[in-house]
C-alpha cells in the first residue's frame, strides 16, 4: 500500500492557487486505496514574524477548510503537526544530516531572506533550517508520496538526498519519497503580478484569490486580472503572455480541459475572464458552504484533529525512534 503525505502552512488564509495545486490533489488521493495523512504544519508559520492568536485561527480555519474541500477523517488522518512530537524530534536528526550549504540554496529561503533584508527586518535561524524539519515531517511516516504544488519540488528532492545519506550512514531507515504534481494548476499565479505566485501570506492582494472570498469578490479579482495591452488573439504562451496563460490555466484546472485548446474558443480577454469567474466561483461554491457549516461546531473539527494526532503518533514514533537508535542515541 502506497502512503501519502502532505501539508500546509496556516501562514494566512488559504488561495484558489492552494486549492487547485495541492488541497484538491489531496482529495483525489485519499480515495485511492492508500494510506493518506495530511498535516497543518504550524511549527513552520513560527519560521517569521507572526500573531500568536492569529496563527491559531488560521491553524483552525485550514483544518476546516481541509474537511470542507472533502477529505474525510474515515479515509485519511488529518492532524496538527505540533500536536506529534516526532516531528520535531526528528527535525533535529535531519539538522545533523543536512548540510549548511544544501539548506541555504534553497530558492525559498534565498527569496524570503532578500524581502526582509530589504525590508530591514530580522531572518530568523528557523527560516533556513525549516526544510529539515519538513523533511523530518515527510520520513517520519514513511512516506512514499508526497502530493505538492510546484515551488516545494526542491524542499522534495533535499527530503530524498537526505534520506538516502541518512540509510547510507547509519542503516536502511526512511523509506525515500517522491514529489507529484496536478497536470494543471501545480502553480497558479497573481492575477495582478502573473509571474510572481499566487500567495496565501501576502495579505489581501488584489491578485489573490482566496477560497472564501466571497463569490462577488472573486469576480472582481478575475475580471481585472492583467493580461496584456491590447485586443489581441488570446494565446497561451507562458514566456510573452503570463497573465492569459494563467487565465487559461486557472479555467483549464476548474473544467478539466487543457489550457492551449481553450485558448482556441476565445476572441477577447472579456469573455475568458467571465468564464474562469464563473468556474472559480462554482469550484469554490460547495467548500464554502460546507466551511461555513464546519466553523458553526469547531468542537467536531477539534476532534477530529485529536483522533488525527493519535493515529499518526502511533505511526511516527516508532519510526523516530528507530531512527535515534540508528544514529547513536542511547534508549531511555
Amino acid at each position: 500500500m502506497t502512503r501519502i503525505f502532505s501539508g500546509v502552512k496556516p501562514t494566512g488564509h488559504l488561495t484558489l492557487g492552494n486549492y487547485l495545486g495541492a488541497v484538491r490533489q489531496w482529495v483525489a488521493a485519499e480515495q485511492r486505496p492508500d494510506d493518506a495523512l495530511f498535516c497543518v504544519v504550524d511549527l513552520h508559520a513560527l519560521t517569521v514574524e507572526h500573531d500568536p492568536a492569529r496563527a491559531r485561527r488560521l491553524s483552525r480555519q485550514a483544518a476546516s477548510l481541509l474537511l470542507a474541500a472533502g477529505l474525510t477523517p474515515d479515509r485519511c488522518t488529518l492532524f496538527v503537526q505540533s500536536h506529534v512530537d516526532e516531528h520535531a524530534r526528528l527535525a533535529y536528526l535531519m539538522e545533523c544530516t543536512a548540510s549548511d550549504g544544501e539548506l541555504r540554496r534553497m530558492v525559498q529561503y534565498k527569496e524570503k531572506t532578500a524581502k526582509a533584508q530589504a525590508a530591514g527586518d530580522g531572518v530568523r535561524l528557523s527560516l533556513l533550517t525549516y526544510p529539515a524539519l519538513m523533511a523530518a515531517d515527510i520520513l517520519a511516516y514513511r512516506t512514499d508520496e508526497v502530493p505538492v504544488g510546484e515551488d516545494q519540488r526542491q524542499h522534495v528532492e533535499l527530503t530524498r538526498d537526505l534520506a538516502v545519506r541518512f540509510n547510507q550512514r547509519y542503516g536502511h531507515t526512511f523509506t525515500v519519497p517522491k514529489a507529484t504534481h496536478p497536470v494543471v494548476g501545480a502553480r497558479v499565479m497573481d492575477l495582478q503580478e502573473p509571474t510572481a505566485k499566487m500567495g496565501k501570506s501576502g495579505g489581501a492582494g488584489p491578485g489573490v484569490v482566496f477560497i472564501l472570498d466571497e463569490p462577488e469578490v472573486v469576480r472582481k479579482k478575475v475580471m481585472r486580472a492583467v493580461t496584456d495591452s491590447g485586443d489581441g488573439p488570446v494565446v497561451y504562451d507562458r514566456a510573452s503572455r503570463p497573465g492569459v496563460a494563467n487565465l487559461l490555466d486557472v479555467l483549464a484546472a476548474c473544467t478539466g480541459g487543457e489550457p492551449a485548446e481553450l485558448a482556441d474558443g476565445y476572441s477577447g480577454y472579456g469573455a475568458l475572464k467571465r468564464d474562469v469567474a464563473d468556474a472559480v466561483v462554482e469550484l469554490l461554491r460547495p467548500v464554502r458552504e460546507r466551511h461555513a457549516e464546519l466553523a458553526a461546531d469547531p468542537g467536531a473539527v477539534e476532534a477530529v484533529l485529536r483522533e488525527g494526532a493519535g493515529r499518526a503518533r502511533a505511526i511516527a514514533r516508532p519510526v523516530v525512534d528507530r531512527a535515534y537508535r540508528a544514529i547513536g542515541l542511547l534508549e531511555p
